[in-house]
């Protein structure tokens, strides 16, 4: 089961866009959905009202929906959950997303995420996978996670997943500071690919390599007109480069990712007064 959550574990939307690419480009049915009414407080994640034809009003209310992808070339099927992260009963919530992975025999949930990070669009985006056992994090080349502090849904998720002996790993992108308002497909596509060296499930992608493309040059341009956004972005890229080149395994650490997220929330918050 790879699940995704839009909300505050979806910085550039980088985690769910990589989930709607899956089921774009495999034979995929949702099977189930999570009723919204007891979940959400609709004043902070309100409903939307779409338009048909000029005419037809609807609202499309918060979802989380259970999807099955069917790979006959693969030994296992894949079950997606296209989320929205709850407001109320995270306890609740999750114990019915672990429900339905053992009642469909899910052997691993991954979950994938994105985080505002001090990283450069021009360089590889970093990936810092987790994992709930040290015998999953030798298997599928991950780390443990020592992170402590503030979670989302995802963390409360993994928790269940623990409590009821079903095995979890966990996939983040580090989405740049200066952008996190623009979707950003770059860190989407690394995060698929990540997921396939996982899975071994091979998703077709090309739509969003080439929007990953147009991502670079439209953020380039943008950047190149802006002297102080300029300057920013090549300490940025300095400073990565000297920390890959200081990694092992050429990826920064969780810990360190987590450490520019915590004092880029401190310098926002002193932004503001």
């Amino acid at each position: 089961m790879i699940c995704s959550f839009r909300g505050w574990n979806d910085a550039a939307a980088a985690a769910s866009t990589a989930l709607a690419a899956i089921g774009n480009s495999l034979d995929s049915e949702v099977v189930a959905s999570i009723d919204p009414e007891e979940y959400f407080d609709f004043q902070s994640t309100r409903p939307t009202i779409t338009m048909t034809a000029g005419e037809t009003r609807r609202i499309e209310w918060p979802e989380n929906n259970f999807i099955a992808v069917r790979i006959p070339s693969a030994d296992r099927d894949l079950v997606l959950l296209d989320g929205t992260e709850p407001n109320l009963r995270w306890r609740t919530f999750s114990e019915h997303v672990a429900t339905a992975a053992d009642a469909l025999d899910v052997q691993l949930v991954i979950t994938l995420g994105s985080l505002i990070a001090e990283v450069s669009h021009t360089l590889p985006v970093p990936i810092t996978g987790l994992a709930s056992s040290p015998e999953l994090v030798d298997e599928l080349d991950l780390e443990r996670s020592n992170y402590e502090g503030p979670t989302g849904i995802v963390g409360v998720v993994h928790d269940l997943c623990r409590q009821t002996g079903i095995d979890s790993a966990s996939l983040w992108a580090a989405v740049p500071h200066y952008v996190a308002a623009v979707p950003n497909p770059k860190a989407a596509l690394a995060l698929l690919r990540r997921l396939e060296g996982m899975t071994g499930i091979a998703v077709e992608a090309s739509e969003l390599e080439e929007e990953t493309t147009d991502y670079e040059e439209q953020i380039g341009r943008a950047v190149a007109a802006n002297p102080e956004i300029e300057e920013l972005v090549e300490r940025i890229e300095a400073e990565q480069v000297d920390m890959l080149a200081d990694e092992v395994d050429d990826l920064p650490s969780a810990d360190s990712i987590a450490r520019e997220f915590q004092r880029f929330l401190r310098q926002k918050g002193g932004e503001q007064g």
